[in-house]
């Protein structure tokens, strides 16, 4: 595939000269820093390798920080609003209709999930997560917005199978800042199911963290992948995954992949 009008960087933020070098410039992170190092070696010993519930001991460790700051970005309600309206946006421009039928994979607090249920027919949103703490946080947002007529589903899961969901069932799938802190073997899984709940014509749309260079990992929260990976993982699946220029023009770090079914056959004329 062409490489990526919009490159993201070279940069491998797993190597020591690379930490280093960004303690020097920001001396004020590093005790942060070394008490998120400490929280990941105490959780990866508590969860034995299950990144499912090593992450959902982050998750909870977050939520009880602060609700906002668990979804992403800095423990501020302005910028929680930002990213769910760019969200929500985005798939409004992309033609998302009331009629949907939409899956929020890690729907977390309903940063953008709420606006998508007010948007939505009214039992159209189907939102899971692997965190029961942030879902409590998502029906707190759902009684501020007065959204209990919408009645939306909100689902704690363990995997990404999706074998309780109906086959063909939705037209959008969404999942922001999902990938980013999943390692490939999570994001294969997805890919390996996310097909057969997919109606026809539908799209799944997902956010990644993206290098030009070495693919890594930090403290086994943050991700970084080539665009190839995950387009050749999907196309394993069945599936077509394309890159998604225009998201690249949000400020936003992460870039977006858009997964859809198999072309159809053609009629031999």
């Amino acid at each position: 595939m062409p490489p990526s009008p919009f490159p993201r960087s070279w940069t491998d933020r797993s190597r020591p000269g690379y930490k280093v070098r960004y303690a020097v410039r920001h001396p004020e992170r590093v005790v942060p820093y070394v008490r998120r190092a400490g929280r990941d070696l105490w959780l990866r010993l508590r969860s034995r390798g299950d990144h499912v519930a090593y992450y959902r001991g982050v998750m909870a460790s977050d939520t009880a920080r602060s609700p906002e700051a668990a979804v992403g970005g800095a423990p501020s309600r302005e910028r929680w609003l930002a990213i769910g309206r760019m969200q929500f946006d985005y798939l409004l421009g992309h033609g998302l209709r009331p009629e949907d039928r939409m899956l929020e994979i890690g729907c977390g607090n309903l940063r953008a999930g709420w606006r998508f249920i007010r948007h939505l027919e009214p039992g159209h949103y189907y939102g899971i997560d692997i965190s029961p703490d942030i879902l409590i946080e998502a029906k707190r947002t759902l009684v501020r917005y007065g959204l209990q007529d919408r009645v939306p589903y909100l689902t704690p899961v363990d995997d990404l199978t999706l074998d309780f969901l109906p086959d063909a069932h939705f037209t959008v799938v969404h999942a922001h800042s999902v990938f980013s802190h999943s390692p490939l073997e999570v994001i294969d899984e997805c890919l390996a199911h996310v097909g057969r709940v997919l109606a026809p014509g539908g799209f799944f749309d997902f956010t990644f963290d993206r290098t030009e260079g070495r693919e890594h990992q930090v403290l086994r929260e943050d991700f970084y992948y080539r665009t190839e990976t995950l387009v050749g993982l999907a196309h394993k699946h069945g599936l077509r995954a394309r890159f998604m220029d225009d998201w690249e023009l949000l400020p936003h770090g992460q870039s977006k992949l858009r997964v859809t079914g198999p072309e159809p056959d053609r009629a031999v004329p």
